[in-house]
């Protein structure tokens, strides 16, 4: 089908986890990216940040009139080799602080190199049990993992023990999201009564990227039902690409990662 350009960077703009996961942040970095979040068409769904910026970004998006826009942060991040109980002292610490969503990464060695599918089994009942009703994502890392069979393994793990979004990747591997692995990732999730999220992350940067998994999602949930509660984007390079399209000015270089 042809596709509206505007109309898809509006909604991928409500979908949008606005992310820094870098060496470098720092809290001035933080309060400058919750201020690039206040654009003239809208406002991302969230901020994506390490643990120690969560209280930042709340105070950064709240001083900006941008009280809507949920704070994530990452637990079991990027590696994934922490134990269930590291993980879930992580998640109750960053949801004292103040943190809205939680980003988890799945224990994927475990299932690639050894077939221990009960690993990640335990470690999202963790997350799950520490985080309470707060939404929690699960990073399959399937650019590690690879095989779809793998990929579809560890969907069905995470959404059995509570996961309330399946994401593709950290953004800190050398492949991240890819249309196939969403495609299995999406098949779960739809197979299983599609209560659960997708979250595309790593390296989306252009319209073009956008496009082929809203086509993609809409397979699983259906175009009316295309909204922050079933899809979001994790980038940070995204927002510019978004904006731009709305402008009517053409997208910016695209400049992939976190």
């Amino acid at each position: 089908m042809n596709r509206d350009s505007a109309s898809d960077a509006r909604l991928a703009l409500r979908c949008l986890d606005l992310t820094s996961l870098k060496d470098d942040d720092n809290p001035a970095s933080i309060e400058a990216l919750a201020h690039r979040a206040a654009t003239p068409h809208g406002a991302p769904a969230a901020l994506c940040v390490y643990p120690a910026f969560v209280p930042v970004a709340r105070r950064a998006l709240d001083a900006c009139g941008l009280s809507g826009v949920r704070v994530a942060t990452v637990v079991n991040f990027p590696h994934g080799t922490a134990t269930p109980a590291e993980v879930e002292a992580q998640v109750a610490a960053a949801r004292d602080a103040g943190a809205d969503e939680i980003d988890a990464v799945f224990p994927w060695r475990a299932l690639r190199d050894a077939g221990d599918a009960q690993a990640g089994a335990a470690l999202v009942a963790a997350c799950r049990r520490a985080g309470g009703t707060l939404p929690l994502k699960v990073i399959l890392e399937t650019g590690e993992l690879q095989d779809p069979v793998l990929i579809r393994r560890a969907s069905e793990v995470a959404l059995r023990e509570g996961a309330d979004f399946l994401k593709t990747s950290t953004g800190k591997v050398a492949v991240n999201a890819t249309p196939q692995a969403v495609e299995v990732m999406g098949a779960v999730i739809r197979e299983q009564g599609a209560r659960a999220g997708l979250k595309v992350a790593g390296g989306v940067a252009t319209i073009a990227d956008v496009q082929v998994y809203l086509g993609l999602a809409e397979q699983v949930y259906g175009a009316a039902r295309l909204g922050p509660d079933t899809l979001r984007f994790g980038a940070s390079s995204l927002l510019a690409a978004l904006v731009a399209a709305l402008d009517g000015t053409g997208a910016p270089p695209a400049v992939g990662g976190y």
